[in-house]
């Protein structure tokens, strides 16, 4: 079971911190004009939204990892997937009053595996 939240955590940092940095760095802009499907919603919110998100989604990818690769406050690891969940939630929640299902069920299922890591690593399979 230790593996296999290992290699959750590693995929689910590694989506976080891509999509993330993607909001961080991008203005709103070039966000629509790269993916119109996926990220016409940044047109609705503000610039500090969109980072804020962004932002948060980079701490929370190097919260599942550094904090169990350090040992340093290894408790941190649960934290940041308890925190990430919340984020997918509040995201569907958004999706989901803009009718845009497809997103809705990515952050749902993004919620989901972040919770798998949270129960684990708070549970037998702390560190």
């Amino acid at each position: 079971m230790n593996v296999f939240l290992w290699i959750l955590q590693v995929l689910l940092a590694g989506m976080f911190l891509m999509a993330g940095a993607m909001k961080v760095m991008k203005s709103r802009a070039e966000l629509v004009e790269s993916q119109p499907e996926r990220m016409g919603w940044v047109e609705h919110v503000s610039d500090q939204t969109v980072k804020v998100a962004g932002g948060a989604e980079v701490l929370g990818a190097l919260g599942l990892i550094l904090p169990a690769i350090t040992g340093i406050a290894p408790v941190l690891v649960p934290l940041a997937a308890a925190g990430l969940a919340i984020t997918m939630i509040l995201a569907a929640v958004f999706h989901t009053r803009r009718g845009e299902s497809q997103a809705t069920a990515m952050n749902i299922v993004l919620a989901i595996l972040s919770l798998v890591v949270m129960w684990g690593r708070f549970g037998d399979y702390a560190f």
